[in-house]
């Protein structure tokens, strides 16, 4: 009796009681009101002739006249070519054995002379008139197009700028024109204050028309003839660069007409290797921030023994801002 009482202990302690789980149930997520920042309007400033200004306007008008100027010039070489050119034209034939080229007399000739290949400097010549007597029929026609275009536009882009240019001071302040007179244009941007480089007192010292002062004899010459032209300028206005870097050319020069900003760099010591070695350093900074020669930027140079001349600095003007 006692052995079966121990089986049946034994038993009892080795059977598994079925275990009943009891479900968890998790309480119910609530999501946080979202609140939305209030909305504040950013401040309002004063609008600004330069920036947000629409020319594009006067930008085709001008175009349009640099266009129809350069057509003139064509038209006036064209024409003056012309008169030089041997009489008779060029007959241009396409064979199964090449270009064969024949001389007419006039345009009612159905043949003409046989002009051998070997006679170059002859057919160049027909050729060339033949080629001249084609574009000056079609620079005719365009300059004819041009021309309608700017007698009839003409004053109404002189009223477009003219209408904020009437207005009083107190009411160009308020107002966002779409275009303005040259004078307010240039008005604009000299009156943007800046701060320049800072010149030390052991360096030379040069005086512009202006009053201002300059580190070399050639960069006097360069402010004094550009004031004499009335060509907006600034001496070493600070230019910031894309990659955050701060240079100073040492003029940035205001195309009123174009309505852009060019730099003129004058680089007067290139006989110091240093100095020539930094010079073309800054000048592939330069580019790599877009501004290249020819477009944005003015080059003039200058060694100790063959310095800027007035003349060339003429010309350069000339060039780029007339």
């Amino acid at each position: 009796m006692k052995k079966q009482n121990n089986y049946l202990e034994t038993q009892a302690l080795t059977t598994k009681v079925p275990v009943t789980k009891v479900p968890t149930t998790k309480p119910p997520t609530t999501k946080p009101p979202v609140t939305k920042p209030p909305v504040t309007k950013p401040p309002t400033t004063k609008p600004s002739v330069l920036k947000g200004l629409t020319t594009s306007y006067t930008n085709l008008y001008s175009e349009a006249r640099r266009r129809y100027n350069e057509l003139l010039s064509i038209k006036n070489l064209k024409e003056t070519a012309l008169e030089k050119a041997p009489p008779g034209k060029i007959h241009v034939s396409k064979t199964p054995y090449g270009v064969q080229y024949f001389l007419r007399s006039d345009s009612s000739e159905k043949t003409g002379k046989y002009i051998h290949r070997s006679e170059t400097s002859k057919i160049r010549k027909y050729l060339q008139k033949a080629y001249d007597e084609k574009i000056l029929k079609l620079v005719a026609s365009e300059t004819e197009s041009l021309k309608k275009l700017l007698s009839k536009t003409e004053n109404i882009v002189d009223k477009l700028q003219e209408t904020y240019s009437k207005y009083p001071q107190e009411v160009k302040e308020l107002v966002m024109p779409i275009d303005v007179s040259d004078e307010d244009y240039a008005k604009k941007w000299i009156d943007t204050p800046y701060e320049g480089k800072a010149i030390p007192d052991y360096l030379p010292y040069f005086e512009t028309k202006r009053k201002e002062r300059v580190r070399s004899k050639s960069e006097l010459n360069i402010a004094n003839v550009l004031a004499d032209k009335d060509i907006p300028y600034k001496y070493e206005c600070p230019l910031q660069l894309s990659n955050g870097m701060t240079i100073y050319p040492d003029f940035t020069v205001l195309d009123v007409k174009r309505r852009r900003v060019m730099y003129w760099e004058h680089r007067g010591m290139m006989d110091d290797k240093e100095y020539a070695r930094n010079s073309v350093q800054r000048l592939k900074t330069m580019m790599g921030d877009g501004i290249f020669i020819g477009e944005k930027l003015i080059i003039t140079e200058e060694t100790s023994t063959n310095p800027l001349g007035t003349n060339e600095i003429n010309a350069i003007i000339k060039k780029f801002f007339s």
